[in-house]
């Protein structure tokens, strides 16, 4: 059924109407859409019906980069460092243990129990770190599910991917020597690997920079697109004319513009989110036509293994970190199981590989075993991360709430101060960096904040104070929140120490809103010995989060709006 010297548009028109079909039909039965579009790929590619040929195929290539190239920078956008500022330490300790444990579980036993070269071993290990961000991501939205956890794990799938890119290079570099005969010393492998990377970062960062100063002073979507698009191009064409990582490059622009510009969804999700499903699409479903079946089947037990050792190493190593980060048993329990999906990040390298003519040799079986193994990955992989989302009792909360502006990022848990005023002084720096306030006075807010307290004080007694200062009209009401397990010796009605102090900062709009909070906290916070108990006590930013928002306090911090449980 061979269409000989099909025209490039009428490849692109059957590629995307089989992935399409083939997606829709597996989340009619619960499994992501890319499950289906790689499935397409195998069915219209040379192992099944083989409709056209494999040179033909190649006409599409600048289509699958610039997915890459999507993929690479909406990955790196996950990582708002400011968001991320009480997660550093179960991030680190993640980062290391993925780093280390799973490419030894995968390239371990490869090495061992097959005839796969130490090449090839060192390949597919760096490869296993990575996770599907699409996948967890479209599940996180699809469970509406919300909390540290859920913080943790998008972060996590973010880093593990720049990890996994970084160490692939130097698997890469070293493989290439290896296999040219020479015997590079493991200093000029991280050197040369190290070289490339960097160089790409260089890239993706500049540009990222480049394109926030053009985009400070336009506000038309169509001038918008144009430089996100060509931001994105540039990023990738000129990290792949300089011969080092475009994925690396597209990541390090995501980063460094998510970060300069908090606001980027106006510049990079709007832009893109009408056609990137259809860019996805066609890249999985090429994906899919570039497995072979009979090289599957011969490749079988090698897969069996990279599948077994890669699951045995997530497990392995996000169980370790956690415990190493004093992170809540929610987060460790169910961490290692929402990082099994694995797709567009693996599947990008499989095609660096495939372009380099160095691992000419190991290309197919290269490329069968991953292309196996992330098809496997996103039928079983979905299916783990919807039960730890479940599990975590974070599933279903993604809905306004009460104080939905006491993130974890919010919360201080060792705070000190000799008096109120130098308390606020805190506060006030803590809100404005926590919620990214742009173009709020600090100085302004301290002083609404210290000219409500010298009228009235706000410490209520039973270790809870709550100050309030007044925000610019056309900002949301925020909030920090402030925990001293010893105690703050202010001035108090009941003489006991404060333990908790809520900063609220409102517009004069969020008058009733004020009131609400501020009569919720003090009917749960300020008077039930229990919650106290928990709260007071706190050592992490985590387990106060979960305090705050768990089953148990919905009673105070409830849900808003009528769209709860309707889902």
């Amino acid at each position: 059924m061979n269409l000989p010297g099909a025209d490039p548009l009428l490849i692109l028109a059957t590629v995307l109407a089989a992935g399409t079909a083939l997606g829709w039909m597996a989340k009619r039965i619960h499994l992501p859409s890319v499950t289906g579009q790689i499935v397409a790929g195998v069915l219209i590619g040379p192992s099944v019906l083989g409709l056209f040929d494999p040179h033909a195929i190649e006409g599409l290539a600048p289509l699958t980069h610039f997915a890459l190239a999507l993929i690479g920078v909406t990955v790196g956008a996950h990582l708002n460092l400011a968001r991320l500022r009480n997660a550093g330490r179960r991030l680190f300790w993640l980062l290391i243990a993925e780093a280390l444990i799973t490419p030894l579980f995968v390239a371990g036993p490869i090495l061992l129990l097959s005839d796969a070269g130490l090449p090839f071993a060192l390949l597919i290990g760096t490869l296993a770190v990575s996770t599907a961000p699409a996948t967890v991501v479209a599940l996180v939205r699809e469970t509406r599910s919300k909390g540290v956890f859920v913080k943790t794990l998008v972060a996590a799938v973010a880093l593990n991917n720049m990890a996994c890119i970084f160490l692939f290079e130097l698997a890469r570099e070293g493989g290439r020597a290896l296999l040219a005969g020479s015997d590079p010393s493991a200093l000029e492998v991280l050197a040369g690997a190290g070289a490339s990377v960097g160089a790409a970062i260089f890239v993706g960062a500049s540009l990222a920079v480049v394109t926030h100063l053009g985009t400070l002073r336009v506000h038309l979507p169509e001038r918008l697109a144009t430089i996100s698009v060509m931001s994105l191009l540039l990023t990738y064409g000129l990290a792949s004319y300089a011969e080092v990582s475009p994925l690396a490059a597209c990541l390090a622009l995501g980063v460094v513009q998510t970060n300069l510009a908090p606001s980027r969804d106006r510049i990079v999700d709007a832009v893109f989110a009408n056609f990137e499903p259809v860019i996805l699409c066609v890249f999985f479903t090429l994906a899919g036509l570039h497995l072979s079946l009979d090289n599957a089947w011969a490749v079988g037990g090698v897969a069996l293994l990279f599948l077994i050792g890669r699951s045995a190493g997530k497990l392995t190593s996000s169980n370790l970190a956690m415990r190493l980060a004093g992170a809540t048993d929610r987060v460790r329990r169910n961490l290692g199981l929402a990082l099994i999906p694995q797709a567009g990040v693996a599947i990008g390298l499989v095609i660096l590989v495939q372009d380099d003519a160095a691992f000419a040799g190991i290309q197919a079986s290269f490329t069968a075993v991953v292309l196996t193994a992330v098809t496997v990955n996103e039928v079983i992989g979905p299916i783990a991360t919807r039960f730890a989302l479940a599990r975590s009792g974070e599933a279903g909360r993604d809905h306004p709430r009460l104080v939905d502006f006491l993130q974890e990022e919010n919360i201080e848990t060792e705070l000190e101060a000799a008096s109120m005023e130098a308390a606020i002084d805190q506060l006030v720096a803590a809100l404005i960096r926590s919620h990214q306030l742009v173009g709020v006075d600090a100085e302004a807010l301290r002083r609404s904040v210290l000219e409500r307290e010298a009228r009235v004080s706000t410490c209520l007694g039973e270790g809870l104070a709550v100050p309030h200062g007044e925000l610019p009209e056309g900002f949301p009401m925020v909030g920090v929140m402030g925990l001293s397990k010893r105690g703050l010796p202010f001035p108090t009605p009941d003489g006991r120490p404060v333990h908790c102090v809520v900063l609220l900062a409102t517009p004069k709009g969020e008058r009733d809103r004020h009131l609400e909070v501020l009569a919720a906290l003090a009917r749960t916070v300020g008077a039930d010995p229990a919650v106290q108990a928990e709260l007071y006590n706190c050592t992490s930013s985590a387990h106060a989060y979960e305090i705050l928002h768990g089953e148990e306090t919905e009673e105070f911090n409830y849900f808003l709006g009528s769209d709860v449980g309707n889902d």
